[in-house]
């Protein structure tokens, strides 16, 4: 496998993904501790509802989410509840959590072209997602760069919905 920077480099880092094992404590911690505000409440999350893959296959699996955006990129948190998804594997490895992938982002017309490459050069896909606002794939790139590389492709609708995120007030 070749060096996946030179995939990566004019890309746009969007979000930083922490997997933990207490998303209340998480947002207690990044909010008082570190003045990271923001979080709303945790939502839970239905693998089925979004019809997010896991190695090829739709899984029945739930977590708990919640994400702000700190004025330079999204934080997002996820604590895995029950069934089977890259972020139960994350936790399973690592029972403490951390930081379980880095997502980078681009137009949804770049999306094949950037994914079409990590595939060529042996990354596996790990879990795919087609939403309204974003086609997301999760590539184990975890011999390269130590965590999971989500690659988005961003809805012009996808845009929008950023936009009216970023714009809110970072206390």
């Amino acid at each position: 496998m070749k060096d996946i920077t030179k995939i990566t480099k004019d890309l746009e880092l969007a979000q930083i993904g922490w997997v933990v094992p207490d998303i209340h404590a998480a947002v207690a911690f990044l909010s008082n501790a570190l003045g990271i505000p923001g979080f709303p409440p945790p939502e839970l999350v239905r693998a089925q509802d979004l019809n997010m893959t896991y190695y090829g296959e739709v899984v029945n699996a739930e977590w708990l989410t919640t994400q702000t955006y700190n004025g330079s990129a999204f934080i997002e948190l996820v604590q895995p509840l029950s069934g089977q998804s890259m972020f139960h594997d994350y936790l399973e490895q690592h029972p403490a959590g951390g930081t379980q992938h880095l997502a980078f982002r681009l137009p949804v017309s770049d999306f094949e072209r950037i994914t079409g490459k990590l595939s060529e050069e042996g990354y596996a896909l790990i879990s795919k997602v087609d939403h309204p606002v974003a086609r997301m794939a999760f590539f184990d790139t975890t011999k390269a760069l130590g965590l999971v590389t989500e690659i988005m492709g961003i809805t012009p609708a996808g845009w929008i919905a950023l936009e009216q995120m970023e714009k809110k007030p970072v206390i």
